[in-house]
C-alpha cells in the first residue's frame, strides 16, 4: 500500500510542478510520476514529509524536473 500511495503522491506533486514550471517539459507521464517521486522525496526530506511536506516536495520536483529538462536539452 505504500508504495501505491507514493506512486500517486508523485503523480500530484509531479503534475502540480509540471503545471508551475515555465516552459515545455519533455517528460511524458510515467516520467512525471518518477521525477514527482523523486523531487517528492528531495524536496520533502527537510520537512519531514507532513503538510509542509507538501510544499518542499513540490519545490523538490521542480528543481529536478528543472534539472531534467537542461539534461535532456543537452542530448
Amino acid at each position: 500500500m505504500g508504495i501505491i500511495l507514493w506512486l500517486v503522491f508523485g503523480a500530484v506533486v509531479g503534475s502540480i510542478a509540471k503545471w508551475l514550471m515555465p516552459g515545455k517539459c519533455p517528460a511524458g507521464w510515467l516520467p512525471t510520476i518518477a521525477l514527482g517521486v523523486v523531487g517528492s522525496f528531495a524536496g520533502g526530506l527537510p520537512f519531514g514529509h507532513n503538510g509542509a511536506g507538501l510544499v518542499g516536495s513540490v519545490i523538490g520536483a521542480c528543481a529536478v524536473m528543472f534539472a531534467y529538462s537542461i539534461w535532456s536539452d543537452d542530448r
